[in-house]
């Protein structure tokens, strides 16, 4: 009798876990799929760089940009092998 139950919770547990996988790779596919590009800029940087004459000072706004991101990749590389490097520690010990 309890075995008989237990199988069918499981077998209903199951089920929700395919459906929740299929729906997971549903919405991965959707979105990966159908995004919509999106052009964002604030109303300074676009008045600053509007027009043709402004491409130095374009270029300079893109090197800063890259600038801003590769910092905290940078942290995060250095906090990431720190605790690597913690970790081999403890091994070896």
């Amino acid at each position: 009798m309890f075995s008989k139950v237990r199988s069918e919770k499981l077998e209903v547990r199951s089920k929700k876990r395919e459906v929740k996988i299929f729906f997971s790779i549903f919405y991965f596919l959707f979105f990966i799929l159908f995004s919509l590009s999106a052009n964002a800029q604030c109303a300074m940087c676009r008045a600053a760089l509007g027009g043709d004459a402004n491409k130095a000072q374009a270029q300079a706004v893109n090197d800063g940009i890259v600038y801003l991101m590769v910092i905290p990749y940078l942290l995060v590389g250095v906090i990431g092998y720190y605790i690597y490097r913690m970790r081999m520690k403890k091994k070896q010990q």
